[in-house]
């Protein structure tokens, strides 16, 4: 396999540079002093940026776009190997590595490396640990998977020989890292396209936490089920974090939360125990009990680094979220609207249960939601009917797919629609974003909170709301 080392900057290309990793990858080499040039569909904020710092971007994927002085190709799980640019490659006998390897490469590179890994909560957890890492001064190389205001993009170059970088279970992606340290946040069937069942994802997370070095040190949720199996015999070092309802379960954890309360935005607070002793209250300014675990994650991990409890929770007062997390985009006609990723029913919760703190009175909570991956809809059915009714009420949108699956035929919005209806809840199934914009300027009221969720374009019908 083709070795990448920041001591040799040589020519690569990228096959999708416009995705929030590659895009990323595809800076950080340019800054390390490599020859980087790439191609995707259509332009974006991320490609223009690119363009920018003076790397070729081409809005087509063809194969004269692959010349004989490359020395690698890059490309996504999403790429083909009809793609007109991996035929070129090969035929010219070029190396051609996915992300993931590069990703793992470039971890070779540093000394410290934290990869977050869990089915939930992974970009929210990395913005988390990099803010702590910057306000104690240790100048990491962050690479999130979101656009981070605190760093102004996915990636921060820093001079230091620590990286912090998400670690995704998907195609079993983070097997090919190189992490000396690790948060694993959760472990649920995510997925199911890729993996057989839930026993095979765990078996997944347990390879990756064997990765880890005898000086390295895994962070993992207390209260992942049969947790033994994941961390029993590990070389490194186990700290267990996790949220208790009194001081008295304190002590079942390394690192625990409690006495957790909410203020009037929905933003959460809690007491911070290391052991059986108070180290301090922490104040958030993100919504959910989701992210008091995936800020307690962060914590115990930055505590490892040598990293104060003041500058912890100076770092948490300054996290104000990441873009597509619970993030607000504005008001349409006096409807709050609000867009997040979530696409797991235990994601959905999660951000229904914290966004109904935002709901008072006679205001109604509306989703938009759209499902992502036909697999994944047919899979978790009930399980996001159930999540689903957490809502007043639920608009859907036809399952988003892209490359990545067929339609099957046998799945589609209509039959969560059907299940919400049966369970008496105000439910709207529409094929067109513009049937589904027309429809909630209509049906909302002023004051009433309206999220757009899901891992595709559903975005868009937001943004499109408040610019109207």
């Amino acid at each position: 396999m083709f070795q990448i080392t920041f001591s040799n900057p040589v020519s690569v290309h990228f096959i999708g540079i416009g995705g929030i990793s590659m895009s990323a990858l595809a800076e950080l080499l340019h800054r390390q002093g490599f020859r980087v040039s790439g191609s995707d569909l259509k332009s974006s904020p991320l490609t223009e940026h690119l363009k920018s710092l003076g790397i070729t971007v081409f809005y087509s994927q063809q194969a004269s776009n692959i010349t004989p002085d490359c020395s690698v190709v890059v490309y996504t799980a999403a790429v083909h190997s009809d793609n007109p640019e991996m035929v070129r490659a090969a035929a010219l006998g070029l190396p051609i590595l996915e992300r993931k390897d590069l990703l793992g490469q470039i971890m070779k590179q540093y000394r410290h490396v934290a990869g977050i890994a869990g089915s939930h909560g992974k970009t929210t957890t990395t913005s988390m640990l990099s803010l702590m890492l910057l306000e104690g001064a240790l100048d990491p190389t962050i690479l999130v998977g979101g656009v981070l205001d605190g760093i102004g993009g996915n990636l921060r170059m820093g001079s230091s020989d620590y990286l912090v970088a998400e670690a995704c279970e998907y195609c079993n992606s983070f097997l090919s890292f190189y992490p000396t340290d690790a948060i694993i946040l959760n472990i649920e069937a995510e997925h199911l396209d890729f993996f057989r069942d839930l026993e095979d994802i765990r078996r997944s997370f347990r390879k990756y936490a064997e990765i880890l070095p005898a000086s390295g040190t895994l962070v993992i949720n207390g209260t992942i089920e049969h947790l033994s199996e994941i961390t029993d015999r590990l070389p490194a070092n186990v700290i267990t974090y996790g949220l208790c309802e009194d001081v008295s379960g304190c002590t079942a954890y390394d690192y625990a939360a409690t006495n957790c309360s909410f203020d009037s935005n929905g933003f959460g607070s809690y007491d911070l125990y290391k052991g059986g002793t108070l180290l301090g209250r922490i104040a958030l300014h993100v919504i959910g009990m989701h992210n008091i675990s995936n800020s307690l994650a962060a914590a115990a991990l930055a505590f490892t680094y040598g990293v104060s409890f003041e500058a912890v929770s100076a770092a948490l007062q300054k996290y104000t979220g990441t873009h597509r997390r619970f993030e607000y985009k504005g008001q349409a006609n006096g409807i709050r609207v609000y867009d997040d990723y979530a696409h797991h029913p235990s994601e959905i919760s999660a951000t229904l249960n914290a966004a109904r703190a935002c709901v008072s009175g006679s205001e109604k909570l509306c989703c938009v939601f759209q499902p992502h991956t036909f697999s994944r809809t047919k899979a978790f059915l009930h399980d996001f009917v159930t999540s689903l009714t957490l809502a007043d009420t639920i608009v859907l949108a036809d399952i988003y797919s892209a490359s990545r699956e067929t339609d099957p035929g046998d799945i589609s919005s209509a039959d969560i629609a059907a299940l919400l209806k049966e369970k008496g809840k105000d439910v709207y199934y529409f094929h067109t974003f513009q049937e589904i914009e027309n429809f909630l300027l209509t049906h909302c009221n002023k004051g009433d909170l309206l999220i757009t969720m899901g891992a595709g374009d559903i975005v868009s019908v937001a943004e499109s709301l408040i610019s109207a």
